[in-house]
């Protein structure tokens, strides 16, 4: 069996919870050789050391794994932080990782959201994987489900809930709880950043759906191509009252292809109380998608973890110790 070489970009919760499911599976045998750290510093096996930025530590890390890259088993697993505003330096890392000769998988919604189209052409130039399932919904699979599932199918559109934090607080909402309270329950289970602005004003949801658009319906957008529109404390009224009528309140993700164009937005809606999204609750989420051949797919999230996130990046390890079409990372034909 292969053993893979990893290099770690970030080693927060995530990453250190993928390290503990490596060593609890055994389908996948791989050995962290590399570390940086945005509060510890770097380390390149056994050694520290000092590179003048990441970007330059993975280039370094690379090169002296060469003989790994050469042959297909070197990877780097990305986590950092999500940046809202050009997806970096995250989309760096996976462009310097991809020219040294190794794999990415990244749980981090930027370079999806800001470079698909680029990173992918990169990775079939250099037959390499670009993965990035963590990138929505954890580790429910939505980018393998089209991918490996769905090959003569079309995706028209999608529609979905798919930021935990918002959906919960409008379910604590519609039953009395304040605003400030609801955010901080999430906040304090860990769920909520202590800035949760990207989840309430409407960003990291932009964030996906340029992800998922970028990917499905092949388009070339960024978050800031989403119409947007948060919630806050005013927004609990509309909740209540959407409840009472037999309807509900939701922060709804949507993008479609008309022709050439895609359009995409994210914004609360008053949904019927039969509509699939309207019965979601608490931190759950579901993502309808629209096809050509087998009209609406729904894939619904019941519950959300630190343990399902961290899996996505082994689902994505796996999928590379297959083989499985080494060379196909490019966009999705339309």
């Amino acid at each position: 069996m292969t053993t893979f070489d990893l290099l770690l970009i970030g080693h927060g919760n995530v990453a250190q919870r993928f390290v503990s499911l490596l060593a609890e599976q055994s389908a996948v045998r791989a050995r962290i050789v590399g570390v940086a750290t945005r509060r510890h510093g770097y380390t390149l096996g056994r050694r520290r050391v000092t590179p003048d930025s990441t970007l330059q530590f993975i280039r370094e890390a690379v090169r002296a794994h060469g003989a790994s890259a050469k042959a297909g088993r070197l990877v780097v697993i990305e986590t950092t932080t999500l940046d809202i505003e050009r997806g970096e330096p995250a989309t760096s890392h996976v462009l310097a990782a991809l020219a040294g000769g190794a794999h990415v998988v990244t749980a981090n919604k930027g370079p999806v959201a800001f470079a698909y189209t680029r990173l992918a052409h990169a990775a079939h130039r250099a037959d390499r994987r670009f993965l990035f399932e963590g990138s929505v919904m954890d580790g429910v699979p939505i980018f393998n489900l089209v991918r490996e599932t769905l090959p003569a199918v079309r995706i028209l559109g999608f529609r979905g809930v798919i930021n935990s934090t918002t959906n919960f607080i409008l379910t604590a909402m519609e039953q009395g709880q304040p605003f400030d309270a609801a955010l901080a329950e999430m906040q304090a289970r860990g769920v909520a950043e202590a800035d949760a602005s990207l989840d309430v004003d409407g960003w990291d949801a932009a964030a996906k759906v340029a992800a998922l658009a970028n990917v499905l319906l092949g388009a070339n957008i960024t978050p800031k191509d989403v119409k947007r529109r948060g919630i806050g404390p005013e927004t609990g009224r509309l909740a209540r009252e959407a409840r009472t009528a037999g309807r509900r309140l939701k922060l709804v993700a949507r993008a479609k292809r008309d022709g050439r164009r895609v359009t995409a937005r994210v914004a609360p809606e008053d949904l019927r109380g039969d509509d699939l999204l309207a019965g979601l609750e608490g931190q759950q989420n579901a993502l309808i998608l629209t096809t050509d051949l087998l009209e609406e797919i729904a894939v619904v999230q019941r519950s959300g973890s630190l343990t399902q996130t961290a899996y996505a990046l082994l689902s994505d390890l796996h999928t590379i110790a297959r083989g499985a079409g080494v060379g196909r990372a490019g966009p999705r034909r339309r």
